[in-house]
């Protein structure tokens, strides 16, 4: 069984990380875009980090300019996320979340849990609750507020 544990993903400042080093953590996996109009949900994404890492939660962004919102470069995106948002939760290359050129880690996702539009992920910030197994709990719509998650999070770091 293929498991988040499964995948690589290089990192915003360029080096290959594997997916493994959360085993063990619950993740919320978000695609961004900082030039988005959802994309104050930093900051909720961000106090989630902050309320829940100690106890095992990894927050991880993954930029995307599938819908056409995301800053060019690797330093811009960079550069919004922490002086905008104050983003210290690990952020990911640009990656793309649909299509044939979707990221193996997104296109998987679509897989295990299906959206309003079939596994085609709809909007920026569509999050992914995944298990400390690496199994994917459930998939949230982008409209879902990152503070809405805090019971289903509480409950998965309870088990």
């Amino acid at each position: 069984m293929t498991t988040l544990h499964d995948f690589t993903a290089t990192t915003l400042a360029g080096e290959e990380k594997s997916l493994a080093d959360y085993a063990g953590q619950v993740v919320l996996v978000v695609n961004t875009a900082s030039d988005c109009g959802l994309a104050p949900q930093f900051t909720g994404l961000e106090d989630l980090h902050q309320e829940f890492a100690d106890r095992g939660l990894a927050v991880v962004g993954f930029p995307s300019d599938t819908f056409k919102q995301e800053r060019d470069t690797t330093a811009e995106i960079e550069s919004v996320c922490r002086r905008n948002y104050g983003v210290t939760f690990e952020m990911f290359g640009k990656v793309a979340v649909n299509g044939a050129n979707a990221h193996p880690l997104w296109s998987w996702l679509q897989q295990e849990k299906k959206g309003l539009l079939g596994g085609a992920i709809k909007w920026n910030f569509t999050k992914f609750l995944v298990a400390r197994d690496g199994s994917v709990i459930a998939r949230y719509a982008p409209t879902v507020k990152p503070e809405d998650l805090r019971a289903d999070i509480e409950a998965a770091l309870a088990s």
